[in-house]
């Protein structure tokens, strides 16, 4: 039987709520033998704005999670796993799906966070449900 998940996205903002998502990630990538990519997208404060100063501080946020997605990224090259990481500039929720539509992601492995019952408009506004609604592959969020 031929794996279901051949390729699987890991979006990943560094935030300790990644782990789990870590976690599924590499035990979904093992029984499937999948290879897997970790993805950080970095958010320009203002696109009009560049300058060398501003260039500057963007090119140290690139070498900071091309450092943190290198780390977390072992442990999958370690079990003998296909792995890569890649960093891109853009809106994270459209750069995520891009990625998805470019590089045939099978599955989009994601952190969310439980929907808060008091403000639920404010919940599904969130970079994770944007994902699950416009990426044509299936998303696992976890909670």
């Amino acid at each position: 039987m031929l794996p279901r998940f051949r390729h699987l996205l890991v979006p990943l903002d560094f935030s300790p709520k990644n782990m789990a998502a870590l976690d599924i990630a590499f035990e979904i990538a093992e029984v499937n033998a999948a290879r897997v990519t970790l993805l950080h997208v970095i958010e320009r404060i203002d696109e009009a704005a560049e300058d060398q100063e501003s260039d500057a501080f963007y090119e140290r946020l690139r070498q900071r999670a091309d450092a943190e997605l290198e780390s977390r990224c072992q442990r999958f090259v370690e079990a003998g796993l296909s792995a890569e990481y890649k960093v891109r500039f853009g809106k994270r929720a459209e750069e995520i799906v891009q990625f998805v539509i470019e590089r045939d992601v099978d599955l989009v492995v994601l952190s969310s966070h439980p929907i808060d019952q008091g403000e639920p408009v404010r919940s599904v506004a969130t970079i994770s449900y944007q994902v699950s609604v416009f990426a044509p592959c299936p998303v696992l969020l976890v909670k």
